[in-house]
C-alpha cells in the first residue's frame, strides 16, 4: 500500500464543477474528495449522480459533510450520506463538527466522542470509515481537545482523524508533525492546505513548514489518503498540478 493522492476544493457553478470532476485523473490524482455541496442534490438519487459523472474511479472517494450530531435530525442526514456513499463508491466519509468551541468543557468533548463512536460503528457496518475533520472553532481545537476527544475511543469505534494542516496551524498548533506523531493511529486522511496571513493558501505559498510533516508522515508509514484541499480561490487546473507536485515531492515542498 501506498499513499493515495486525491483532490478538493470548492466549486462555484456547473463550469468548475465539469473543470473538477473531468479534470482530476488527467491530472494524475486517483480521487476527489467531494464538498457538500458537488453531491448533495444528489444523496436521494446516486443513480442521477452516476449518470451525470460517469463512474469514473476515485469519483467520490471522500464526502465531506458536517453538522451536529445532536439530534435525530442530523444523525439521520448522515445516515442518508452513509446509503449514497455505499452505491457511489464512496470509502471515506469526513465529518466536520459543527459545534462552536467556546465554552466546552471536557466532558462534552467527551460525550462527543462518544457520539461519533455510534455513528462510526453503522460507518463501518456499511463499509465505510467515519473521520473527524476537525476545524478552527470546533470541539477538537486545541491541542488538549485531540486527548481529551481520542481517550474516549477504541479502535473498534470506527473513528478516524483528518489531519487539515491550516486548520491546525489556524487553531493556534504550530507542531503539526507532534499532532500525527501522537494519533497516528487514528489518521486515515489528510487534508493538506498552507496558511499565511489569517488565510488559506495553495501548498507551497503560506508560511506553514511542511517539511517536519512530510518526515512524520514518512515515520508513521501512513499508506492511505492525502488529499490537496484546495481553498486559495485560485484556477482549478494549476491548483491541481501545483498540489500534486508538492505532495508527492515527499520533502514539504514544490519539487524544482
Amino acid at each position: 500500500m501506498a499513499i493515495r493522492y486525491a483532490f478538493s476544493r470548492p466549486t462555484a457553478g456547473t463550469a468548475e464543477e465539469e473543470a473538477l470532476i473531468h479534470g482530476y485523473q488527467a491530472a494524475g490524482y486517483e480521487g476527489l474528495q467531494l464538498k457538500w455541496n458537488q453531491y448533495m442534490p444528489y444523496v436521494q438519487e446516486a443513480e442521477r449522480f452516476m449518470e451525470r459523472w460517469g463512474q469514473r474511479p476515485g469519483l467520490a472517494s471522500a464526502l465531506i459533510t458536517g453538522g451536529t450530531l445532536l439530534s435525530d435530525d442530523s444523525k439521520n442526514e448522515l445516515r442518508r450520506i452513509f446509503r449514497f456513499g455505499q452505491q457511489v463508491g464512496t470509502e471515506l466519509i469526513v465529518y466536520c463538527h459543527s459545534v462552536p468551541r467556546a465554552g466546552l468543557e471536557e466532558e462534552a468533548i467527551a460525550s462527543f466522542a462518544r457520539l461519533f463512536a455510534e455513528l462510526g460503528k453503522e460507518a463501518q457496518a456499511s463499509g465505510l470509515q467515519l473521520s473527524l475533520h476537525h476545524h478552527y472553532d470546533q470541539p477538537v481545537m486545541h491541542r488538549a481537545d485531540f486527548d481529551v476527544f481520542f481517550n474516549e475511543l477504541r479502535p473498534e469505534d470506527g473513528v478516524g482523524l483528518t489531519i487539515d494542516t491550516a486548520h491546525l496551524v489556524k487553531s493556534g498548533i504550530s507542531d503539526v508533525a507532534e499532532v500525527i506523531r501522537s494519533f497516528a493511529p487514528f489518521i486515515n486522511n489528510f487534508h493538506m492546505k498552507d496558511f499565511a496571513a489569517g488565510e488559506y493558501r495553495i501548498l507551497g505559498e503560506g508560511s506553514i513548514d511542511f517539511q517536519p510533516i512530510m518526515t512524520e508522515v514518512q515515520r508513521i508509514g501512513y499508506t492511505g489518503w492525502m488529499s490537496a484541499d484546495e481553498e486559495s480561490g485560485g484556477e482549478i487546473a494549476a491548483g491541481m498540478q501545483q498540489c500534486l507536485q508538492f505532495m508527492k515531492s515527499g520533502v514539504g515542498r514544490v519539487a524544482e
